[in-house]
């Protein structure tokens, strides 16, 4: 909170205890932004205060604005059910660009946590597509801002290393493979074990007697018959091998790896002590299952309650089995305050039923858990299937989009100054931020239908756009010779000069991007922070197109309009970095 805010909100408490006896606190004081920054810089909703004394909203307004005063305000104004607040430039640009330069974005807060970020959970049995990459997106994005408040944050990843779908890659190779290895086929190993699933899905169709087969597998595989493991250790081999490729390309780092191999064993435990205790119920099939309540799960098309399989009836497990395991070992073994699933809206009764069978098992973290749910990203032709091969191929999509940048930057470099390898670093950088700021900007619970084309443009809500501005920023500094600091001068400078709306607009940008990144860790939500981050892009630009940044005549104007660029440029810059976007000094 900025001290221009808490000296408001000091007021305001103050204020209204004179003049209608009611005691608050600064809990109970919102702030908000007027909806045009001539009504203000801040305003302040009446509506609950005019509730307990008895009057309209538009008369407390009034009596507050007339009782109100403070010094490092020009104006206290009502308008409607709102005070309006309009503090003092001088005071203002001082203090938002003091905070911005000298202590960065995010506020550290008082009660650190321990928080456990689990993103990603990609199959052994193909290649990352367009779907984890807007996983990743997220939850990298999630680990940085939640690490940029002061938490302490593990980043983790749940392999879903078995099963029939990994099963199915395996009897592929094994059919029809003829030994070929990743390495004779020249293919990235998640891709070579990729091509094996396709193949299955297309002999199956043909021949449907091969799910014995794979059942068959996987019952080796449970029964840990030494040839069957040892096929399934090689070809994972194989995909981790590319799934660390594709990690590094698109900047993912995990503290900690949970393979579904491990955990279902414990689930499987835990799901007989739950038997014995009589929290879950063994069917007349065999079949394990947790009875979920009306209350919060409704009935089913019998009118009965519903019910989740825990163990199917042969004893094998399902996937809330291991996600029992992975959720208890979590806990036990990392003692965290929080634990965050970043996995698709697909999921969302999954997710709903794991966490009621941990609060029937009394565990007191279940309500430590928490799911970020997002939606499906789609093909032209509808959502992506890998079993047909038709789908939006991580690896793919990120080289096509470096080509495509790189057509964009020899478009804008006309004298061909650029080497061979600034070229490509640039390209790599402008592609993969067009990718993250596209899947980030839409709220995550909506379905996003994927604009390659788009995405790159230096126009509009795209990352390309948001770099150049902050690469704008950073020549208008390097022209007038200064370089970033550890700390602004404020003293030297005299920002009541700065009186121009765009200038104001600006101010106000930097206000929001801060509340924004606060917002984004407090509702999981990287998208307020990367729209927040578009809109400081989009003012900069106002702002430098309506408003020289050097003015000769006036050195005290030109230091002040630099000091706010400087503020913009450190802004961006950390906003962009927070989103997992690389910033260029020059594009």
């Amino acid at each position: 909170m900025l001290k221009i805010e808490k000296k408001i909100k000091k007021e305001l408490i103050k204020t209204v205890a004179k003049s209608f006896k009611i005691k608050l606190s600064l809990e109970d004081i919102v702030l908000k932004f007027p909806p045009n920054i001539a009504l203000g810089d801040f305003c302040f909703e009446t509506f609950e205060i005019a509730k307990k004394i008895g009057r309209t909203a538009q008369e407390t307004a009034k009596i507050l604005s007339q009782n109100l005063k403070l010094d490092i305000l020009d104006k206290v104004e009502a308008m409607g059910p709102y005070v309006n607040f309009k503090v003092k430039n001088n005071i203002l640009f001082k203090e938002i660009l003091g905070e911005i330069v000298k202590k960065g974005l995010a506020e550290k807060t008082k009660q650190k946590e321990k928080i456990m970020i689990e993103y990603l959970s990609p199959n052994t049995n193909k290649p990352l597509h367009l779907g984890h990459l807007r996983n990743g997106a997220l939850g990298s994005a999630l680990v940085e801002i939640f690490k940029a408040s002061g938490n302490k944050v593990i980043s983790a990843n749940l392999i879903n290393d078995r099963g029939v779908h990994i099963c199915k890659s395996m009897l592929s190779w094994l059919k029809w493979g003829g030994g070929e290895t990743p390495e004779t086929a020249k293919m990235k190993g998640d891709h070579f074990v990729g091509k094996w699933y396709v193949k299955y899905g297309l002999e199956e169709e043909k021949k449907p007697t091969l799910k014995d087969e794979v059942q068959e597998m996987l019952k080796k595989w449970e029964a840990e018959d030494k040839e069957v493991r040892e096929l399934w250790q090689k070809m994972n081999a194989w995909v981790y091998k590319g799934f660390k490729e594709t990690y590094q390309k698109f900047g993912l780092k995990f503290d900690v790896f949970f393979y579904e191999s491990k955990t279902y064993k414990l689930g499987k435990d835990i799901v007989e002590k739950g038997l014995k205790k009589g929290v879950f119920q063994k069917e007349a099939n065999g079949q394990a299952v947790a009875q979920l309540p009306q209350s919060k799960f409704g009935l089913n098309k019998d009118g009965k309650p519903n019910k989740k399989v825990l163990l199917r009836a042969d004893g094998t497990s399902v996937y809330t089995t291991q996600d029992l395991g992975t959720a208890v070992e979590k806990f036990k073994k990392y003692k965290l305050d929080k634990s965050i699933y970043v996995v698709g809206s697909e999921q969302d009764y999954h997710f709903k039923c794991l966490f009621e069978i941990l609060s029937q098992l009394s565990f007191d973290f279940a309500e430590k858990c928490y799911h970020l749910s997002y939606g499906m990203v789609y093909l032209p032709e509808g959502k992506m299937k890998s079993r047909e091969g038709k789908v939006v191929d991580g690896d793919g999509l990120i080289a096509e989009m470096e080509e495509m940048a790189k057509e964009e930057i020899k478009k804008r470099d006309l004298k061909n100054k650029l080497s061979l390898k600034e070229l490509n670093e640039r390209a790599c950088k402008i592609a993969l931020g067009a990718i993250k700021f596209y899947l980030l900007i839409a709220n995550a619970p909506t379905d996003l239908h994927f604009d390659p084309k788009q995405s790159l443009s230096f126009e509009g809500k795209t990352g390309p756009y948001c770099l150049y501005s902050y690469a704008r920023a950073k020549s208008v500094l390097r022209k007038a010779n200064i370089k970033t600091k550890a700390t602004i001068q404020a003293k030297q400078t005299n920002f009541s000069l700065l009186k121009e709306r765009e200038a104001l607009a600006l101010a106000r940008g930097l206000l929001e991007i801060k509340i924004a990144l606060k917002d984004a860790q407090a509702e999981l939500n990287p998208s307020k922070l990367t729209q927040a981050v578009y809109n400081l892009a989009l003012l900069f630009n106002q702002f430098y197109q309506a408003l020289p940044v050097i003015n000769k005549k006036n050195p005290n104007l030109t230091q002040a309009r630099l000091k706010l660029v400087e503020a913009v440029s450190v802004a961006l810059k950390q906003g962009l970095n927070l989103l997992g976007l690389e910033t260029l000094d020059e594009m």
